[in-house]
Formats: structure tokens, C-alpha cells, sequence
């Protein structure tokens, strides 16, 4: 007995973006690429000041947003539209402190949160459901990411100007990062297990 399993590559239909919103994905776009240049520039500035520690936070941080950017890239192109790459603004390269720099990253957290709260408001008014739908996950990392900044600068605020602090600070923070990374190669490990049982449980169903 042969068995003939057909696949069906037919192409998706979507909805297309309106040009208003494909306007405001492609203005967060650019300001995910500027975030990501802009920790990249803070992990550099910490690296050559000694601070191990923080450098790797801030390069995490940098994929995490470039990881962001891809993620809006995808969907517009996929929806029809066309992200738009551009030149980025050039970030600051140095700090006087590392607390200044952490208040910059707070600030710059709170101006991305905004920037994403009116992205929301006008898939909203336009009644664009599918995009508000997706934005959700970033609704809710970028709560985590603006929480995360606030806590950390609360902790360099109790730290103020003792040294020994700083050195503890810096190697708290490293154990965080690969704790992190650990947990997020794990959560991949996961998907790729399911998407592994999604296609034998397929072909298990197309045999029976």
C-alpha cells in the first residue's frame, strides 16, 4: 500500500497595513535600532572601564532590542508593507559614571514604553486589530524591560559612592545576565522539542 500525503504551500492572505501604520511600525523600527546601537555603546563604554559585569548586561540588552527590531521588520514585510532601514542617530560614547549611565537607560526605557503606548493607541483608532493583537508581547516585555532598569537604578542609588559596592553590583549583575541567557537557551530548547513533536504527530495522523 503506498501512501500520498499532499502539502499545501499555498501562500497566507493578509490584510494589508494601512499607510498610517505602517508609518508608525517603521518610526519604532528605528528607534529599536537606535536602542540597540545606544546599549551597544553603553556595554563598550563599561567593557573599557572594567566593569565586566555591566558590559555584559548592556550587550544582552543590545540583542534583546535588535531582537525587537527584527521581530517588527518581519511583520511589516509580512503584512504587506515595507520596512524601511534608515540611518540611525549616533549614540552617546561616554559617561562620567556608571550611575549616569543607568539613568540614561531608565529614561531611555521610559521614552521606548511611550513610543510603544501611542504605537498601540493608533492601531487602536484604525481599528487594525491583528497588529494590536501582536504588539501585545511587546506591551508586556517592554513593562519588564522598564521595571527592570527602575530596580537596578534603586540599587545604585543605595549603593552611592562605595567601592566595594560597585564590585559587588558589577558581579551580582553578571550572574543575572547568564542566569538569563541560561533560561532563554533552555526556553528555545523547548520550542524546538515541540515543533519536533507538532511534525511527528503529523505524520503520525497523515499514516493512520
Amino acid at each position: 500500500m503506498e501512501w500520498i500525503i499532499f502539502f499545501n504551500f499555498t501562500k497566507k492572505t493578509h490584510i494589508m497595513l494601512s499607510k498610517n501604520i505602517e508609518a508608525a511600525l517603521n518610526k519604532q523600527i528605528r528607534i529599536e535600532a537606535e536602542s540597540s546601537q545606544t546599549y551597544l555603546s553603553m556595554a563598550c563604554w563599561a567593557e573599557v572601564h572594567g566593569l565586566e559585569g555591566i558590559a555584559q548586561f548592556m550587550y544582552t540588552q543590545s540583542d534583546e532590542e535588535r531582537a525587537h527590531m527584527l521581530k517588527l521588520v518581519k511583520y511589516v514585510n509580512e503584512r504587506g508593507g515595507h520596512a524601511q532601514i534608515t540611518d540611525l542617530k549616533a549614540p552617546k560614547t561616554s559617561y562620567s559614571t556608571f550611575k549616569e549611565m543607568f539613568e540614561a537607560l531608565y529614561n531611555h526605557e521610559i521614552f521606548v514604553s511611550e513610543s510603544i503606548n501611542e504605537l498601540v493607541h493608533i492601531t487602536f483608532e484604525e481599528k487594525d486589530y491583528a497588529t494590536h493583537n501582536f504588539l501585545q508581547w511587546y506591551v508586556a516585555e517592554q513593562i519588564e524591560e522598564e521595571a527592570t532598569a527602575k530596580s537596578i537604578l534603586d540599587k545604585i542609588n543605595l549603593i552611592g559612592d562605595d567601592k566595594g559596592g560597585l564590585y559587588l553590583f558589577d558581579r551580582d549583575i553578571q550572574q543575572l545576565t547568564v542566569q538569563a541567557l541560561s533560561l532563554l537557551t533552555q526556553n528555545k530548547k523547548v520550542k524546538v522539542y515541540l515543533e519536533y513533536l507538532k511534525i511527528t504527530l503529523f505524520f503520525y495522523i497523515c499514516l493512520c
